[in-house]
C-alpha cells in the first residue's frame, strides 16, 4: 500500500481512440516500484498503452507523469525517464550490439555503461556483441533490448512480451536480472505480456479487456 501511495509513474484520465476504436476512456493507474504485469488478450491495447506511456502515441487527453516530470510540461526530459522496448521495430542492422548501446547511451541520463558488460553476460551475448544485428538471431535481437533496458536507468521501464523467442535458459537468466532490479528499488518495470512466468514477484497486475 506504501508503495502504491508514492508511484514512480501515474495516469490520470487517459483517453486514446483509433478511428474505428476506442481504447482508453477516462483510464489512471498508478506504477509503483518493482514488477508490474499489464495483461490483456490479443488486440485489448497492451501496446498501444506502452506506446502512449513513452509518448510514442499522443494521448487524446489526460495526464502522464514520471518521475515528477509531467509529459505536457516537458516532453523531452519525460522520455529520458521512460524506456520501452519494441520488438516489433527493426534495430540498425549495420551496427554491432556494442555500437547500438552506445547510441542507447546518449539518450538516456542515468545510463549504466559499467553494467553493460555484465549484463551481456548474464544473457549469454559476449560471443555476439561485435556482430552485425542482421547476424544475430531474433532471440538475441530481443535480449540487446533487454541489456539496453536494464542499462537505460528509466525510471520507468518497459517491456514489451520481453520472453519471446527466447529459449527456457535466457528466460530464466532474464527473470533473475528482473528479480535483481525489483530488489534494487527505485525504478518500475511494466511487463506486458499474456501472463509472468511463474517465480516473478509482482507488485501488482492490471488487465486490460
Amino acid at each position: 500500500m506504501a508503495a502504491q501511495a508514492s508511484p514512480i509513474a501515474q495516469v490520470d484520465d487517459l483517453r486514446f481512440s483509433y478511428p474505428q476504436r476506442t481504447l482508453f476512456a477516462h483510464w489512471s493507474a498508478r506504477f509503483p516500484a518493482g514488477l508490474s504485469l499489464l495483461q490483456g488478450e490479443e488486440s485489448s491495447g497492451k501496446t498501444s498503452l506502452l506506446r502512449l506511456l513513452d509518448g510514442t502515441l499522443v494521448a487524446d487527453g489526460g495526464s502522464l507523469q514520471v518521475a515528477g516530470v509531467h509529459w505536457h510540461q516537458d516532453p523531452q526530459r519525460y522520455r529520458a525517464q521512460v524506456f520501452r522496448t519494441d520488438p516489433s521495430s527493426e534495430l540498425p542492422l549495420q551496427l554491432t550490439a556494442l555500437q547500438w548501446l552506445d547510441e542507447v547511451r546518449l539518450r538516456y541520463p542515468a545510463f549504466d555503461a559499467a553494467g553493460v558488460a555484465a549484463w551481456i553476460e548474464r544473457l549469454s551475448l559476449r560471443e555476439h556483441q561485435n556482430k552485425p544485428m542482421y547476424m544475430l538471431s531474433t532471440g538475441s535481437r530481443r535480449k540487446v533490448w533487454l541489456v539496453a533496458a536494464f542499462a537505460s536507468g528509466a525510471a520507468l521501464t518497459l517491456l514489451d512480451q520481453p520472453f519471446a523467442a527466447l529459449d527456457q535458459a535466457s528466460i530464466m537468466a532474464a527473470c533473475d536480472l528482473l528479480r535483481d532490479a525489483a530488489r534494487q528499488g527505485g525504478r518500475a518495470w511494466v511487463i506486458a505480456d499474456y501472463a509472468a512466468p511463474a517465480g516473478l514477484a509482482l507488485v501488482q497486475t492490471i488487465t486490460l479487456d
